[in-house]
Protein backbone atom coordinates (compact mmCIF):
# COMPACT_ATOMS: atom_id res chain seq x y z
CA UNK A 1 0.00 0.00 0.00
CA UNK A 2 1.50 3.15 -1.13
CA UNK A 3 2.14 5.85 1.73
CA UNK A 4 0.03 9.44 1.40
CA UNK A 5 2.34 12.38 2.70
CA UNK A 6 0.25 15.72 3.30
CA UNK A 7 2.40 18.50 2.93
CA UNK A 8 0.40 21.17 5.37
CA UNK A 9 3.40 23.93 4.73
CA UNK A 10 1.80 24.42 1.34
CA UNK A 11 -2.15 24.66 2.14
CA UNK A 12 -3.53 27.97 2.39
CA UNK A 13 -5.97 28.79 5.18
CA UNK A 14 -9.20 30.25 3.96
CA UNK A 15 -10.76 32.85 6.49
CA UNK A 16 -12.99 32.15 9.47
CA UNK A 17 -16.60 32.06 9.35
CA UNK A 18 -16.82 32.64 5.83
CA UNK A 19 -20.94 32.50 5.61
CA UNK A 20 -20.93 35.39 7.99
CA UNK A 21 -22.84 38.60 6.93
CA UNK A 22 -20.65 41.09 5.31
CA UNK A 23 -22.01 43.94 6.82
CA UNK A 24 -23.56 43.52 10.43
CA UNK A 25 -27.01 44.36 11.27
CA UNK A 26 -25.80 47.67 13.05
CA UNK A 27 -23.73 48.62 10.36
CA UNK A 28 -26.26 48.20 7.80
CA UNK A 29 -29.13 50.16 10.04
CA UNK A 30 -26.78 53.04 11.08
CA UNK A 31 -25.49 53.18 7.24
CA UNK A 32 -29.19 53.57 5.62
CA UNK A 33 -30.13 56.08 9.11
CA UNK A 34 -27.36 58.11 8.09
CA UNK A 35 -27.98 58.26 4.38
CA UNK A 36 -31.80 59.14 5.20
CA UNK A 37 -30.84 62.32 7.28
CA UNK A 38 -27.75 63.19 5.61
CA UNK A 39 -30.61 63.99 2.44
CA UNK A 40 -33.24 65.62 4.90
CA UNK A 41 -30.33 68.18 6.31
CA UNK A 42 -28.87 68.40 2.60
CA UNK A 43 -32.06 69.64 1.40
CA UNK A 44 -33.59 71.52 4.22
CA UNK A 45 -29.40 72.91 4.78
CA UNK A 46 -29.75 74.42 0.94
CA UNK A 47 -33.49 75.90 2.02
CA UNK A 48 -31.75 77.68 4.93
CA UNK A 49 -29.22 79.06 2.91
CA UNK A 50 -31.13 80.71 0.20
CA UNK A 51 -32.64 83.09 3.26
CA UNK A 52 -28.72 84.06 3.41
CA UNK A 53 -26.61 83.26 1.17
CA UNK A 54 -23.85 85.29 2.77
CA UNK A 55 -21.41 84.08 4.82
CA UNK A 56 -19.21 85.93 7.13
CA UNK A 57 -16.32 85.68 9.57
CA UNK A 58 -16.15 86.18 13.58
CA UNK A 59 -19.22 86.82 15.80
CA UNK A 60 -21.23 89.20 13.79
CA UNK A 61 -22.53 89.04 9.77
CA UNK A 62 -25.42 91.33 8.09
CA UNK A 63 -26.32 92.60 4.80
CA UNK A 64 -24.09 96.00 5.49
CA UNK A 65 -21.30 93.49 6.72
CA UNK A 66 -18.56 92.75 4.20
CA UNK A 67 -18.85 89.00 3.11
CA UNK A 68 -16.72 86.65 2.82
CA UNK A 69 -17.62 85.07 0.39
CA UNK A 70 -21.41 85.14 -1.30
CA UNK A 71 -23.28 81.81 -3.38
CA UNK A 72 -24.49 83.28 -6.81
CA UNK A 73 -27.82 82.23 -6.33
CA UNK A 74 -31.09 84.56 -5.55
CA UNK A 75 -32.15 84.47 -2.03
CA UNK A 76 -35.73 83.77 -0.32
CA UNK A 77 -35.93 87.12 1.29
CA UNK A 78 -35.52 90.64 -0.65
CA UNK A 79 -34.00 91.98 2.64
CA UNK A 80 -30.90 90.11 1.14
CA UNK A 81 -28.87 91.97 -1.99
CA UNK A 82 -28.01 88.86 -4.48
CA UNK A 83 -27.82 90.87 -8.07
CA UNK A 84 -31.41 89.24 -8.73
CA UNK A 85 -34.48 91.02 -9.64
CA UNK A 86 -36.61 88.09 -7.78
CA UNK A 87 -36.90 86.46 -4.73
CA UNK A 88 -37.70 82.62 -3.74
CA UNK A 89 -40.31 81.17 -1.93
CA UNK A 90 -39.30 81.47 1.85
CA UNK A 91 -39.40 77.82 3.25
CA UNK A 92 -37.61 78.96 6.60
CA UNK A 93 -39.82 77.69 8.93
CA UNK A 94 -40.27 73.84 8.11
CA UNK A 95 -36.42 73.51 6.66
CA UNK A 96 -34.94 74.69 9.66
CA UNK A 97 -37.50 72.29 11.73
CA UNK A 98 -36.52 69.13 9.52
CA UNK A 99 -32.18 70.40 10.12
CA UNK A 100 -33.39 70.44 13.78
CA UNK A 101 -34.78 66.75 14.04
CA UNK A 102 -32.21 65.26 11.31
CA UNK A 103 -29.17 66.82 13.31
CA UNK A 104 -30.25 65.03 16.54
CA UNK A 105 -31.00 62.16 14.96
CA UNK A 106 -28.11 61.46 13.12
CA UNK A 107 -25.97 62.76 16.55
CA UNK A 108 -27.93 59.62 17.82
CA UNK A 109 -27.26 57.48 15.05
CA UNK A 110 -23.36 58.28 14.85
CA UNK A 111 -23.31 57.59 18.48
CA UNK A 112 -24.85 54.04 18.10
CA UNK A 113 -22.18 53.22 15.34
CA UNK A 114 -19.59 54.77 17.02
CA UNK A 115 -20.11 52.61 20.25
CA UNK A 116 -20.68 49.72 17.95
CA UNK A 117 -17.09 50.19 16.28
CA UNK A 118 -15.31 50.56 19.41
CA UNK A 119 -16.42 47.65 21.28
CA UNK A 120 -17.26 45.18 18.22
CA UNK A 121 -13.62 46.07 16.43
CA UNK A 122 -15.50 47.14 13.80
CA UNK A 123 -13.39 49.60 13.30
CA UNK A 124 -9.87 48.10 13.89
CA UNK A 125 -10.23 45.42 11.61
CA UNK A 126 -12.46 46.66 8.97
CA UNK A 127 -11.41 50.33 8.55
CA UNK A 128 -8.04 50.84 10.16
CA UNK A 129 -5.60 50.17 8.00
CA UNK A 130 -3.43 46.60 9.42
CA UNK A 131 0.11 46.57 9.80
CA UNK A 132 0.55 44.75 6.21
CA UNK A 133 -1.42 46.99 4.46
CA UNK A 134 1.23 50.04 5.70
CA UNK A 135 4.45 47.75 5.14
CA UNK A 136 3.24 46.60 1.49
CA UNK A 137 0.02 48.56 0.08
CA UNK A 138 1.24 52.23 1.42
CA UNK A 139 -0.18 53.79 -2.06
CA UNK A 140 -2.84 51.20 -2.21
CA UNK A 141 -6.42 52.71 -3.25
CA UNK A 142 -7.86 50.18 0.06
CA UNK A 143 -5.36 52.08 2.43
CA UNK A 144 -6.39 55.58 0.94
CA UNK A 145 -10.66 54.59 1.28
CA UNK A 146 -10.30 53.18 4.57
CA UNK A 147 -8.64 56.33 6.03
CA UNK A 148 -10.99 58.21 4.14
CA UNK A 149 -13.95 56.43 5.98
CA UNK A 150 -12.12 56.99 9.17
CA UNK A 151 -11.37 60.85 8.24
CA UNK A 152 -15.13 61.39 7.40
CA UNK A 153 -16.53 59.25 10.69
CA UNK A 154 -14.16 60.78 13.11
CA UNK A 155 -12.94 64.19 11.85
CA UNK A 156 -15.90 65.65 9.41
CA UNK A 157 -19.34 64.62 11.02
CA UNK A 158 -17.99 65.39 14.51
CA UNK A 159 -17.16 69.17 13.16
CA UNK A 160 -20.44 69.32 11.33
CA UNK A 161 -22.32 68.53 14.90
CA UNK A 162 -19.99 71.01 16.66
CA UNK A 163 -20.07 74.20 14.51
CA UNK A 164 -24.01 72.99 13.92
CA UNK A 165 -24.84 73.28 18.07
CA UNK A 166 -22.21 76.68 17.68
CA UNK A 167 -25.09 78.41 16.11
CA UNK A 168 -27.46 77.65 18.51
CA UNK A 169 -28.33 80.05 21.29
CA UNK A 170 -29.35 77.63 23.30
CA UNK A 171 -26.64 75.50 23.22
CA UNK A 172 -24.21 78.64 23.38
CA UNK A 173 -25.36 79.98 26.53
CA UNK A 174 -24.55 77.05 28.26
CA UNK A 175 -21.35 76.32 26.53
CA UNK A 176 -19.67 79.46 24.87
CA UNK A 177 -16.52 77.86 24.42
CA UNK A 178 -18.22 75.84 21.54
CA UNK A 179 -18.52 79.14 19.90
CA UNK A 180 -15.50 80.96 21.11
CA UNK A 181 -12.80 78.64 19.92
CA UNK A 182 -14.61 78.54 16.60
CA UNK A 183 -13.89 82.48 16.20
CA UNK A 184 -17.82 83.15 16.37
CA UNK A 185 -21.44 82.21 15.26
CA UNK A 186 -20.91 83.44 11.91
CA UNK A 187 -16.95 81.42 11.50
CA UNK A 188 -19.22 78.67 12.95
CA UNK A 189 -22.03 79.04 9.98
CA UNK A 190 -19.13 79.22 7.76
CA UNK A 191 -17.14 76.63 8.53
CA UNK A 192 -21.00 74.21 8.83
CA UNK A 193 -21.16 75.11 5.11
CA UNK A 194 -17.69 74.16 4.16
CA UNK A 195 -18.01 70.93 5.68
CA UNK A 196 -21.28 70.47 3.64
CA UNK A 197 -19.60 70.48 1.34
CA UNK A 198 -16.93 68.20 1.74
CA UNK A 199 -19.49 65.82 2.78
CA UNK A 200 -21.23 65.70 -0.53
CA UNK A 201 -17.92 66.02 -2.13
CA UNK A 202 -17.36 62.50 -0.50
CA UNK A 203 -21.06 61.60 -1.20
CA UNK A 204 -20.51 61.77 -4.86
CA UNK A 205 -16.67 60.02 -5.14
CA UNK A 206 -18.47 57.10 -2.77
CA UNK A 207 -21.46 56.65 -4.81
CA UNK A 208 -18.83 56.41 -7.98
CA UNK A 209 -17.48 53.86 -6.25
CA UNK A 210 -20.13 51.65 -5.28
CA UNK A 211 -21.29 52.13 -9.24
CA UNK A 212 -18.16 50.60 -10.44
CA UNK A 213 -17.95 47.97 -8.02
CA UNK A 214 -21.63 46.64 -8.69
CA UNK A 215 -24.10 49.17 -7.78
CA UNK A 216 -26.94 46.36 -7.52
CA UNK A 217 -24.98 43.73 -4.97
CA UNK A 218 -23.28 46.00 -2.98
CA UNK A 219 -26.99 47.79 -2.36
CA UNK A 220 -27.98 44.43 -1.37
CA UNK A 221 -25.39 43.24 0.36
CA UNK A 222 -25.76 46.66 2.58
CA UNK A 223 -29.12 46.04 3.00
CA UNK A 224 -29.77 42.18 3.45
CA UNK A 225 -26.55 41.30 4.50
CA UNK A 226 -24.75 39.36 1.94
CA UNK A 227 -21.92 36.72 2.76
CA UNK A 228 -18.43 37.00 3.38
CA UNK A 229 -16.24 35.50 0.02
CA UNK A 230 -14.21 32.99 1.61
CA UNK A 231 -10.68 33.96 0.76
CA UNK A 232 -6.88 32.66 1.63
CA UNK A 233 -5.08 34.47 4.45
CA UNK A 234 -1.68 35.46 3.04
Amino acid sequence: MSEIHWDLGHVAPVAIRADAPRHHAIVRATHWLTALCFVALLVSGMEIVLSHPRFYWGENGNVLTPALFSLPIPSSRDTVPTGYDYVLPDRNGWSRSLHFEAGWLLVFTGAVYVMFGVFSGHFRKDLLPDGVDRSRQTQSYNVLQRLTYLAVIFVLFPLMIWTGLAMSPAFVSVMPSAVTLLGGRQSARTLHFLVSLSLVLFLLVHIAMVWRAGFVRLVIEMTAGGTRTPRSLE
